[in-house]
Formats: structure tokens, C-alpha cells, sequence
């Protein structure tokens, strides 16, 4: 465990949780619920792990963070955010919540990269009691990636019991053939690109046929940017298995207030649409509707 990139890199704490250091840099993880629907009520399926960086103190955009990384560094520090995110997950989130984490398949060029990141993640989940049938790994597409290594890397992935999601998807032409190929468990609609569908009624119709091929096929789909009641409402309309966005919940820092959400499903994200109401996500009613970009009065 020792000689693991990402552990190496972390800060342990009293209250159960851990920092990573970088650099000038201390790294949080702050975690995001994603919302699943049923029966005009909402639950917690799934959280996702995001980075918040800090400088002397003060908070830095993950951005800025990024931007002073080089890239023979990514590597290193992909594997510190992810193992950042689980140590904290298994110290401060529902047990059966499913974990969102990011994967950027450009710096996994060669599959012994890959398969060394995925022995060091499998130790990772050990120390932190987390199953990997838990873990959603979001893949974006990127273009210093060759396919051959996109889908092996994807390959591997399986291989170690995780789950696939597309994430921005809708914001590239190539995205249908991303999804084609890499048959993903999950495809996380891009927020821009949602927002202006849901603006027209042409859109919403092109939005709800797409939802409800996905699920014809398997594949959960999750809008992502959520941030007014009238979304939300049109998000459930088209058939969505998930929603994510500030409207229900902001992203906070580990140790975090969510544990109130856990139930009692085993696999939150595979069964989202069987979810049940988590404690404290009461019943949708009385919000206000937009009718394609027009707001109308209950």
C-alpha cells in the first residue's frame, strides 16, 4: 500500500476523512447526489466525487488547479483525486450509494498503465470497504486518445467489475458513435445542450426520443446542470432514469450531511427506476412548469 501513487499523496484526518497534497495545494473531495425518479418523488442513487482545491487556505477554481499541472503529471494526479474521492466516499456516504468518478483516457496510452492504475484502485477500495460493482467510472471522449485505447482502457474497466458512463453527452457529432461503441451503462446528457432542447418543443420531443431509446437498450441516463424547477419537471417528462444539479442539491466537502440518504437498495444506480423515497426528499408537487421556455402558473 505503501508505494501506491494516490495514497501517497493523502492526509488523514480525525473525523474519518482525508485531504491530498500537491504541490502548494491541499485537495478536498466535495461529493454531488444524483437524484433517480419515481412516482413523483425523488431518492439519492448515486454521488459524484469532485475535486476542490485549495491554496494557503483559499479555495481555487479545479481549473486553475488543472492548468498548473504538466502533463507528465496527469497520471499521478488522476490517481490521487480518484483514491481521494473513495477514502472519503467509504468514510462519509451512504453504504449503498453508488460513486461517481471521473477517468480521463488520455493519459492510460499503453493497457500496463492502465492495469497498474487498476491494481492501485482495487487496494484503494479494500482500505475504504468499497465494492467495485459500486463504482461508475465517467468516460469523456478525448481526442489525444486513439480508439484502440479508448476501448481497451474500457475494456479494462469491466474487467475489474465497474460500471461505464458517457459523460457530456449531446456536446460533440461523434457522441452517437461513442455510445455505439463503447455501450455504456450510463450516458450523462451534457447540461448546455439539454437546457437548449428542453427550449423548444421540437427539441423536447428529439430530447425524449433519445431518452427512451437509451432505456429501451439498458442504458440509465442522467441530466446533468439541473438548476430550476421547471428542468427538473421536463426532465422527468422525457423519461429520464436521473437528475443531478443545484436545484436539488449542491456539491458538498467530505465530511458531508449525506448520509441521511441511505436506504436500503443494493444497487441504487442499476435500479433507479425501482428506487424508493430516501429521508428528507419529499414529494415534487406545486413547482413551477415552464412550457418550452415560457413559464406558465400552476
Amino acid at each position: 500500500m505503501s508505494r501506491s501513487i494516490g495514497l501517497a499523496h493523502i492526509i488523514r484526518h480525525d473525523d474519518g476523512t482525508s485531504s491530498g497534497v500537491w504541490g502548494i495545494y491541499t485537495l478536498q473531495s466535495a461529493f454531488q447526489p444524483i437524484f433517480a425518479f419515481k412516482e413523483g418523488k425523488l431518492s439519492v442513487a448515486a454521488f459524484e466525487g469532485l475535486i476542490r482545491p485549495f491554496r494557503d487556505g483559499e479555495p481555487q477554481s479545479p481549473m486553475t488547479f488543472f492548468s498548473t499541472c504538466p502533463a507528465a503529471d496527469r497520471l499521478h494526479i488522476e490517481a490521487l483525486t480518484r483514491t481521494l474521492h473513495l477514502l472519503n466516499a467509504g468514510a462519509c456516504l451512504p453504504q449503498e450509494a453508488s460513486i461517481f468518478v471521473n477517468f480521463d483516457p488520455s493519459v492510460f496510452t499503453e493497457r500496463s498503465i492502465a492495469d497498474n492504475a487498476l491494481r492501485e484502485m482495487r487496494l484503494v477500495l479494500h482500505e475504504a470497504g468499497i465494492d467495485p460493482g459500486r463504482v461508475v467510472c465517467e468516460v469523456t471522449e478525448q481526442r489525444s486518445a486513439s480508439q484502440e485505447a479508448l476501448h481497451g482502457f474500457v475494456a479494462a474497466l469491466r474487467a475489474n467489475g465497474f460500471r461505464i458512463a458517457v459523460d457530456d453527452y449531446g456536446s460533440d457529432d461523434s457522441d452517437i458513435n461513442r455510445i455505439k461503441e463503447l455501450k455504456p451503462d450510463i450516458v450523462k446528457f451534457d447540461a448546455t445542450w439539454i437546457t437548449q432542447l428542453m427550449e423548444s418543443g421540437a427539441g423536447f420531443a428529439l430530447l425524449t426520443t433519445m431518452v427512451k431509446s437509451f432505456e429501451e437498450q439498458g442504458i440509465r441516463t442522467v441530466f446533468e446542470g439541473i438548476e430550476e424547477g421547471w428542468q427538473l419537471e421536463l426532465a422527468e417528462k422525457s423519461g429520464a432514469s436521473m437528475v443531478q444539479g443545484f436545484v436539488l442539491a449542491r456539491p458538498e466537502l467530505a465530511p458531508t450531511s449525506f448520509r441521511v440518504f441511505g436506504k436500503s437498495s443494493p444497487d441504487p444506480v442499476a435500479a433507479a427506476s425501482d428506487a424508493s423515497t430516501a429521508p428528507g426528499v419529499a414529494p415534487r408537487t406545486g413547482r413551477p412548469a415552464k412550457a418550452f421556455g415560457r413559464r406558465v402558473t400552476p
